[in-house]
């Protein structure tokens, strides 16, 4: 049986829901926009003293770090939007 609530309170959740999920989105581009940009590109002579794998790290950022950050972030943004769909109880629609 489904429960009844006021409209307002619906429109107060979807809004909630809707600022959980534009946080989220925002703080993946924010790493995203680091890890690409950041570590491949402005970075690159300060990571380049170290190495990783015979290859400087700044070089290896932009050519595989920066993928696996990406990976990762896709499957964080995933589990995170799980509970937020959970916690606003969009989960079962």
């Amino acid at each position: 049986m489904k429960n009844y609530v006021d409209s307002s309170d619906d429109a107060a959740m979807a809004q909630s829901h809707w600022q959980a999920s534009l946080k989220l989105v925002l703080a993946c581009l924010v790493v995203w926009f680091a890890v690409s940009f950041g570590c491949g590109i402005i970075f690159v002579d300060q990571l380049n003293q170290f190495s990783i794998g015979g290859y400087k790290l700044g070089f290896w950022f932009a050519q595989q770090g920066s993928i696996y950050a990406f990976v990762a972030l896709i499957f964080f943004y995933v589990w995170r939007m799980n509970q937020i769909d959970h916690d606003h109880h969009v989960d079962k629609i």
